[in-house]
């Protein structure tokens, strides 16, 4: 187990309750923790528009809870992860970068579960007429994106492959809904970006793909995954606050949550359309612009495998010889891997669907 820098404690037990028959994915139970200890409960879950609460309402996975959510919105995972590290929520979802920004700045979390998805959503897009058709014309442009998000590990990842720096563009650190009016009056001359705004901004404001997470110019066909050329890993991760995960009631409510997450996760993938309902009421898309985003392919469940924390690795050390972060630190230290068998478990039974 990699739990280095946590307080040892003793982990509440969990048993995961089989999916059995049924289509809408079972809840897990926890044991250690009494039913009346855990009622007490309230799991304070960071979330960003169209996340974790849509999927899990899609799947009914928010009706049998056996603790309290007390749910908070946030534009982008770098802010979601100052409040766990805060203590202000206990668990968030995140996409590849914003851990390491909060790894960097030495944050009390810890990453406990991992996600990975399509890539062809993950991209750089510029307006129709833009004179732009390379990466390498990228040079003394200004590109919208929000400062940790995973769409900034996408820039660099870009920059690299066109033998550039950040200093070589100008970078506008934006969120999602400032970037997308800035894009759409033409104040960028691009924007990396993530779905559903790739989707919207390609139906709504006829925006052309420059590049894609996959490394394809153009955009990527749907549900491609991370590839050996791909420029993104379509990693996603849980990350918790360690002050949720030494208090032994909190700890039973997030091995609880993180396994309806994951089941969540595996649900959406075979319920596209309910998938697509949910983001849309909660996003306030047009239905068929979250219907596109939906098809194009959403996250599974993974193991929180050395592969990952590798990956992870590489992509911190590629910020900190681009100067975006300051010191070189080892993202093993920010992860904790109590859960990782229940979500295995889960991630196993989704992979034979």
């Amino acid at each position: 187990m990699r739990l280095r820098n946590l307080i040892p404690f003793a982990v509440a037990a969990l048993a995961l309750t089989a999916c059995g028959s049924s289509d809408t994915p079972s809840a897990a139970v926890p044991e250690s923790v009494s039913a009346a200890d855990l009622a007490k409960v309230t799991l304070k879950v960071g979330d960003q528009k169209g996340g974790q609460k849509s999927y899990l309402e899609a799947a009914g996975l928010l009706k049998d809870l056996p603790y309290k959510i007390e749910w908070s919105t946030f534009t982008s995972g770098p802010p979601l992860l100052e409040a766990a590290s805060a203590g202000a929520i206990d668990i968030g979802s995140v996409g590849n970068t914003p851990p390491l920004f909060a790894a960097a700045a030495n944050a009390k979390i810890a990453v406990v579960s991992a996600q990975k998805g399509d890539v062809s959503s993950d991209a750089l897009l510029v307006p129709e007429d833009s004179p732009l058709r390379s990466i390498e014309d990228l040079r003394g442009k200004t590109i919208g994106v929000a400062k940790g998000s995973s769409a900034h590990g996408l820039i660099l990842t870009v920059l690299n492959a066109a033998k550039l720096t950040p200093a070589d563009v100008t970078l506008s650190f934006l969120q999602p809904s400032d970037a997308f009016a800035a894009f759409t009056q033409k104040k960028l001359d691009a924007w990396s970006i993530w779905d559903p705004y790739t989707t919207q901004a390609l139906r709504d404001t006829k925006a052309r793909v420059l590049i894609d997470g996959t490394g394809t110019s153009g955009g990527g066909k749907p549900n491609t995954e991370a590839g050996p050329d791909s420029l993104a890993s379509g990693y996603g991760f849980l990350v918790a606050g360690k002050a949720a995960l030494a208090d032994a009631g909190k700890n039973a409510a997030l091995r609880d949550y993180v396994v309806r997450y994951a089941k969540a996760l595996n649900y959406a993938k075979t319920h596209v359309e309910e998938r697509a309902t949910a983001w849309s009421k909660e996003t306030g898309l047009k239905p068929e612009v979250a219907l596109e985003a939906a098809q194009r392919g959403l996250d599974r469940p993974i193991k929180l495998d050395d592969t990952v924390i590798a990956d992870e690795q590489k992509l911190a050390d590629a910020f900190v010889a681009a100067k975006v972060l300051p010191t070189k630190f080892t993202f093993a230290d920010f992860v904790d891997n109590r859960y990782a068998a229940d979500v295995a478990a889960v991630a196993e039974s989704g992979a034979q669907k």
